[in-house]
């Protein structure tokens, strides 16, 4: 009897696999942003939400939904595929399944870049706005060339282990140094830093919405189009240059990526942890680790995170609110003890 499988069948099924979960995820992603238009400190009905996106509704509505919420409920998409898209680089050049930038510094790199700003640099709407970003990159490059200098080793190349071990230590001490430049702040200055750090997008403006857009239209699509390198560099050094890849150039690359992404989200939104290694995991999980199935999943995965995080960060209290970061490290925290368990077992 004749074979009618097509040729490469396994790829078409599973391209179109991704494609259906990419719509299903983007249909969540789209009921969430209408939810969480509704919710907060004022309730607005869904009837309330559709006529003022149309042009109606009253001063008190447009304020509410142009100026608060839509900024926040934009820039928390924006941060959490933004995050999720650079853990998914770092693992796959790492080959650590638990690499991601909050847990080996480099979001705590770039916090310490953004305190020193605050401390040392008059702080105003616009020129924090789009400053910031570029002092937390520079933070987070130095932090991330520290830790990559400290796990290579020129015998063995680049340690997994080793990565996240030094990326743990460089922290710690980044941290360290964060609470004795705190002490130089004002009062108001530190309240503010304090909320930032927690991985608040509380008071989020149009203005952090377009300072860090460029940053992920520029950047997602690089990252999406070197899919297939970066396909290769996860199979290992001596794998990758055995097929062809110019491994130091395409890492190098990949990884600044990575870095830039990170460091412009924490400067938009404060130390959101967990949210890089959350989405590439579950992906991988729903797709597999083809990184051209991987990538754009995992952006709607840890888009889907932070947005859920910040809705229910300010609607479960019914005075104040909790910060997005909290709300995700509260659901990170579990699954990144599981993934530590499995790797032990």
């Amino acid at each position: 009897m004749k074979n009618t499988t097509p040729p490469y069948g396994h790829l078409v099924k599973r391209s179109r696999k991704t494609v259906w979960l990419a719509l299903l995820l983007l249909a969540a992603l789209a009921a969430v942003f209408l939810i969480s238009m509704n919710l907060g400190a004022v309730k607005l009905t869904p009837a309330q939400v559709i006529h003022t996106l149309f042009g109606g509704g009253d001063a008190r509505e447009h304020l509410i939904l142009f100026k608060l919420r839509l900024p926040r409920i934009v820039i928390a998409v924006l941060i959490g595929g933004g995050l999720a898209v650079s853990g998914a680089i770092m693992q796959g050049l790492t080959r650590n399944p638990l690499a991601e930038p909050g847990i080996l510094g480099i979001n705590a790199g770039a916090g310490l870049a953004i305190l020193i700003y605050a401390a040392y640099f008059p702080v105003v709407t616009l020129g924090t706005a789009f400053m910031m970003p570029l002092f937390a990159l520079a933070g987070a490059m130095l932090t991330a060339v520290l830790i990559y200098s400290l796990a290579f080793r020129r015998s063995e190349g680049l340690s997994p282990t080793s990565l996240v071990l030094n990326g743990i230590g460089i922290a710690a001490g980044v941290s360290a140094a964060m609470i004795v430049i705190s002490v130089r702040l004002t009062p108001e200055k530190y309240q503010s830093v304090y909320i930032w750090l927690a991985g608040s997008i509380s008071g989020t403006t149009w203005d952090y919405v377009l300072a860090l857009l460029p940053w992920i239209l520029v950047l997602l699509p690089y990252v999406f189009y070197k899919s297939r390198v970066l396909n290769v560099l996860s199979l290992g050094d001596k794998t990758a240059l055995g097929l062809g890849a110019n491994l130091e150039k395409d890492r190098f690359g990949l990884l600044a990526a990575a870095v830039c992404l990170a460091a412009a989200c924490v400067a938009s939104g404060g130390s959101i942890s967990f949210v890089g290694l959350i989405g590439p995991h579950l992906a991988r999980r729903l797709v597999g680790p083809n990184y051209k199935h991987l990538l754009p999943v995992s952006a709607l995965l840890g888009a889907l995170l932070v947005l859920i995080g910040d809705t229910i960060g300010r609607s479960v209290m019914h005075t104040g609110e909790v910060p997005t970061g909290i709300v995700v490290a509260v659901i990170g925290a579990p699954y990144f003890l599981y993934l530590l368990a499995k790797a032990k077992a």
